[in-house]
């Protein structure tokens, strides 16, 4: 198994578009688009995402297209996010991948959001070194409420 990042390709944007529309995968995430159904506003997201300062990649295991995972924000604040195709969950596939762009964006600190539920999510960024710092809570689009969520730091 490997795992590899390269930038974005056009082609990508149908498969995370087909994974972000997984029911099982929105609820365990949460936070996301009010309407992920929405490919027009899809597109949008990932127009300004890719014209931006972010660091976005495209996660490959073995030449596949499996997910996605960036570094985005300003200065100071910016935070990172990643999304695995859930067929794939569970094989140390976003550990792998957040490991690959720290080493590739060594700016410092940086910042995570995490339902407090999401336990797989939470290891991932521990497993990256990333601690809780804060808790929140936040309206979640994909669960249709105030849920809690975690804040967590990587520091150095």
């Amino acid at each position: 198994m490997q795992v590899a990042l390269r930038p974005v390709h056009d082609s990508d944007l149908p498969v995370f578009y087909r994974q972000t529309n997984d029911p099982e995968s929105l609820r365990m995430a949460a936070f996301t688009p009010a309407d992920p159904a929405d490919r027009d506003a899809f597109d949008a997201h990932w127009k300004r995402v890719r014209a931006s300062s972010a660091v976005v990649r495209t996660v490959l295991l073995d030449g596949d297209v499996v997910g996605s995972v960036a570094v985005y924000g300003e200065p100071g604040e910016r935070e990172v996010t990643y999304w695995i195709d859930r067929a794939y969950w569970g094989r140390g596939i976003a550990t792998a991948a957040l490991l690959s762009l720290l080493a590739e964006s060594p700016e410092r600190p940086l910042y995570a959001r995490a339902a407090a539920d999401n336990a797989a999510s939470r290891r991932v960024l521990e497993k990256c070194g990333f601690r809780v710092s804060a808790y929140a809570t936040g309206y979640a689009d994909a669960r249709g409420a105030e849920i809690d969520e975690l804040v967590m730091t990587l520091a150095s």
